[in-house]
């Protein structure tokens, strides 16, 4: 399949595309597999993102860090499934988180899933995890986190994590905006001693 120019709706860091069909996304897949982008699909719409950058990436590496050393602290067995790629044909989504965690027991389906925004995409992310039912969802933009407990309605926005009820968020967005990441998580572990 060729995608021409005027096809896509383009972004500084990708392209959203639409009327495609899972064969089509799986298609792209294998053809961008060596490539880093990240497929994101729902009901017929994939947005395509190029390799993630360093803005992208260190606080994610730093927040995933900071949330483990927390769960190890507080004796919360867990098992980080990073990117793994969820969703299904069957329900017409799809997506690779960009950190997520089975809390207690390994499942199919991770209890968390982390974002990190840096730029303004086109598809409804909360509208893909809540179909494939990933019970909260966090976002970190600007070194904030907002997190969202999915409901039988869909996601609410709130104050703290059900899932870590005595996790301190302000405290862990203070650390993952340090300059330094080895620094801010010895401060953390620290500061959790």
């Amino acid at each position: 399949m060729v995608v021409t120019i005027s096809e896509a709706k383009k972004n500084p860091v990708g392209a959203l595309l639409s009327n495609l069909t899972w064969e089509t996304l799986e298609k792209l897949d294998a053809d961008l597999a060596e490539t880093g982008a990240q497929l994101t699909y729902l009901d017929g719409y994939l947005e395509i993102m190029t390799p993630l950058s360093d803005a992208h990436e260190e606080p994610k590496n730093t927040l995933g860090q900071l949330l483990e050393i927390y769960m190890r602290v507080k004796n919360i067995r867990f098992y980080g499934r990073g990117s793994t790629t969820i969703g299904t044909k069957e329900l017409g989504a799809r997506k690779e988180p960009d950190e997520s965690y089975c809390l207690s027991t390994r499942k199919p389906v991770p209890d968390l899933a982390i974002e990190i925004i840096v730029t303004s995409g086109g598809i409804d992310t909360l509208e893909i995890y809540r179909r494939v039912g990933v019970s909260e969802v966090w976002f970190w933009q600007d070194g904030v986190i907002s997190v969202y407990c999915l409901r039988s309605t869909g996601y609410d926005l709130v104050s703290k994590s059900e899932l870590l009820p005595e996790l301190d968020l302000r405290s862990l967005e203070f650390y993952s905006r340090m300059a330094d990441q080895y620094d801010a998580v010895n401060d953390f572990m620290q500061s959790l001693m």
